[in-house]
């Protein structure tokens, strides 16, 4: 195993070492977050004779309720931490940041103790806000404008997120079936801890990324404040700004259930972030720039939808799993928290396969733009949710499923979201204004939180409802809404403006960052 010292930069295996110590440090972190997801659901509806000990024995709906709640919130929080990024610490000490609190985060989730698990919960919040948006952004950082390792590279990275998951999943299970809930949640904070080793020795080989904004990019810059500001000066906007306003205070009042001043804040947060889209694309430079914005913000959509379904894994699936699935297996009863590991060990065993594929149909100018994969990714990963209606028709008919239906969903959301998550996030880096880089990266986040609330709205309609009607309208809207955008696939090229043209290996050009969004 050798380096090479290329344009500045020493590079292993074809791309910059930059790339692993992010890596690794992504690993160690989504060792701890899936860790704590794959038992957070579970540990909530355990009652206090539960056999892997007392959990909270809260109902299957105040578990969905608060597990959409935290998915979304743990990614919204990228928003402030891009800002935070972009405007004042830059992105390589708003990482710092983050990982420190959730090293606080995860190791106050091992107290047991009420106030620790909302304290826990509240600090993973904030540390995952601050570490995921920025750490993302460096990435694409490390290669030059242009250069087609780009997505490649983020397939790598990808694959460190899902070891970090699969070893997460294989383990705590075992980990909580012997020691409790607790010894899991402080499994998951030495994790991080791991990540934070890794991520302050490594430093040296990622100086030139993510830096602190200067002082002439700062003259140069428009701040946020007084963008949003300029609100005021459109009447259009103000009233669209004042409806969405109105629209929330009265959900505040009149939306059921304890979480209905949530909903309040959720939708005066979004009128916020509407506002906010309008304003930054009003001081767009150029016809070009605000074209790109505008396919950016569908891309969004497209993430929201694909993430409502996905997520189930964590709460509706979860559930599933725990009480109607049949888990012996040559006489061994298979912990809940490892068939979430399915995913993982999919994703290692298919990545560079699949980023192959479209590498080759790149090459061979067939179809291969960032939304095709992504829309492809969606309707794949929908379809995975058919072999769930037929655990459920099994388990109507025979008081129990067989672990084979899961098995074979994991491995459809895995292909799908192989074909659409990591070529999502190299296309915000390509797309993004550079100027709101983690920002645009933070609403990526943002959207897929928002995919998580959409995935435990789904599980609280699912006590009304039933799974059966759930995973039906799951595939039925995932797979329409991907051949949609299939169907308006050239015009939104266009708006690119050939973003994706013209990617070519440049791994012998120094890094530039992205500037793909510079017209």
């Amino acid at each position: 195993m050798s380096t090479t010292t290329t344009a500045n930069q020493k590079e292993l295996w074809g791309h910059p070492v930059g790339l692993y110590v992010l890596f690794f440090t992504e690993m160690w972190e989504r060792f701890s977050y899936y860790g704590m997801r794959a038992i957070l659901v579970i540990y909530m509806i355990a009652e206090a004779s539960h056999i892997d000990g007392p959990g909270l024995g809260w109902s299957k709906l105040e578990a969905y309720q608060l597990y959409g709640w935290y998915v979304m919130l743990v990614y919204v929080i990228s928003i402030p931490g891009g800002i935070l990024a972009d405007k004042i610490l830059g992105q390589r000490k708003t990482v710092m940041l983050g990982a420190v609190i959730l090293c606080l985060g995860h190791g106050t989730l091992a107290v047991e103790a009420e106030w620790a698990f909302f304290t826990g919960l509240s600090l993973i919040i904030l540390g995952v806000g601050c570490l995921k948006p920025n750490i993302s952004t460096m990435v694409g950082g490390l290669y030059k404008k242009g250069d087609i390792r780009r997505d490649k590279g983020f397939s790598i990275f990808y694959i460190g997120i899902n070891l970090g998951s699969l070893l997460a999943t294989s383990v705590i299970g075992l980990v909580v079936a012997k020691w409790g809930w607790h010894a899991g949640f402080g499994l998951a904070g030495i994790a991080m801890l791991f990540g934070l080793l890794v991520y302050v020795w490594g430093q040296k080989y990622i100086t030139h990324v993510g830096n602190k904004p200067t002082i002439e990019e700062m003259k140069n810059d428009v701040s946020l404040v007084k963008i949003f500001s300029n609100i005021f000066k459109s009447p259009a906007q103000l009233g669209i700004l004042v409806i969405l306003l109105a629209l929330s205070l009265y959900a505040g009042f009149t939306f059921e259930g304890v979480d209905h001043w949530g909903y309040g804040a959720l939708f005066i947060f979004l009128s916020f972030v509407v506002g906010l889209l309008m304003m930054i694309f009003k001081s767009l430079e150029s016809q070009i720039l605000k074209d790109r914005f505008l396919v950016l913000l569908l891309s969004f959509l497209l993430v929201i939808v694909f993430w409502g379904a996905f997520e189930q894994a964590g709460g509706l699936m979860s559930v599933y799993t725990e009480t109607k699935t049949d888990r012996m297996l040559l006489g061994y009863l298979i912990p809940t928290p490892m068939f979430q590991g399915l995913n993982a060990g999919f994703i290692i065993l298919l990545a560079v396969w699949v980023a192959n594929i479209w590498a080759k149909r790149k090459l061979k100018n067939k179809e291969a733009s960032s939304l095709f994969k992504m829309a492809t990714g969606t309707i794949i990963m929908g379809l995975g949710f058919v072999f769930m209606i037929l655990a459920v028709r099994e388990y109507d008919a025979n008081g129990s499923s067989g672990m084979q239906w899961l098995v074979l969903a994991y491995l459809f959301h895995t292909i799908g979201e192989l074909c659409s998550s990591p070529v999502s996030l190299s296309f915000v880096t390509k797309l993004a204004p550079v100027k709101y880089a983690s920002l645009m990266m933070g609403l990526y986040f943002a959207a897929t939180g928002l995919g998580g609330k959409v995935a435990g709205i789904l599980g609280e309609k699912s006590e009304h409802f039933g799974e059966y009607t759930i995973f039906i309208g799951i595939v039925l809207f995932t797979v329409t809404f991907g051949l949609l955008v299939v169907a308006l696939l050239k015009p939104l090229k266009r708006l690119t403006h050939g973003a994706e043209d013209n990617e070519r290996d440049l791994k012998h050009d120094e890094a530039e960052g992205f500037e793909l969004a510079d017209s």
